[in-house]
């Protein structure tokens, strides 16, 4: 590399080598917010008009960086400056334009999902986030209320119509299984010149556990048991 270049490396490399170097309850977001190590990104009004920089979440704040980026760098502060670690302080004007820019995008990704309605099948979080993303509200409300948020935690979605739907798309699916193999098994039982075989392979034994496997299967004891597993596309299998 010659005198005149110069090469700039991806910030994104020293996450890993942060990361390994923080412990597991160092890494927790309740621990980070706590602690002052994360603030959370808020919107502001800006040349008449509302900017929404909450779209970017939660950034590491000075203090995130002298505890746990000084653990890699001699002085971590020349590098994550408050310029760097704030961009509106840069020029405020840009950073408006460029949160602009991060919204109008989002909000046409999400009008995809609603322009083939492939929004009907997301999952309960996504789908309030696409409406977010889309009209800047999802019921009445903005990705900072308590009752969207909770969407996102697993006793919310286990508890949801779309998931139970999905562990009944599984059963139907299991049902119809062990019922084909149990008709293919009595076709293949059937055949008298297949008996000797039958025999050696032990196949009314396995048609008897395909036969209770299909029983089981339809029993709300097996739906319960399902809970906690991904289910199926309910698209995927006739009701």
């Amino acid at each position: 590399v010659g005198p005149r270049h110069r090469v700039d490396h991806d910030i994104s490399l020293l996450v890993p080598e942060i990361w390994c170097r923080m412990t597991p309850a160092e890494r927790e977001p309740s621990y980070l917010i706590a602690e002052g190590h994360l603030e959370r990104c808020a919107d502001f009004e800006f040349d008449g008009r509302k900017v929404l920089a909450s779209r970017l979440g939660w950034r590491i704040t000075a203090r995130f960086v002298q505890t746990f980026c000084g653990r890699v760098l001699g002085n971590p502060s020349t590098v994550f400056d408050e310029e760097f670690l704030q961009p509106e302080k840069q020029d405020l004007a840009v950073f408006a334009d460029g949160m602009d820019n991060i919204v109008s995008t989002m909000r046409a990704a999400a009008e995809c999902y609603f322009a083939d309605n492939s929004v009907a099948q997301a999952v309960p979080p996504l789908q309030a986030l696409l409406h977010i993303m889309r009209h800047g509200q999802w019921e009445g409300r903005d990705a900072s209320d308590p009752v969207f948020r909770a969407l996102f935690t697993r006793e919310t979605l286990l508890a949801s119509d779309w998931y139970r739907a999905r562990l009944e798309a599984q059963q139907r699916r299991d049902t119809r299984h062990w019922q084909v193999q149990a008709q293919y098994l009595e076709k293949f039982i059937a055949r008298p010149n297949y008996a000797d075989v039958a025999a050696k392979l032990g196949i009314r034994d396995r048609l008897l556990y395909t036969f209770a496997a299909a029983k089981d299967a339809a029993t709300p004891d097996y739906l319960n048991r399902l809970t906690g597993t991904l289910g199926l596309d309910p698209a995927l299998v006739a009701p």
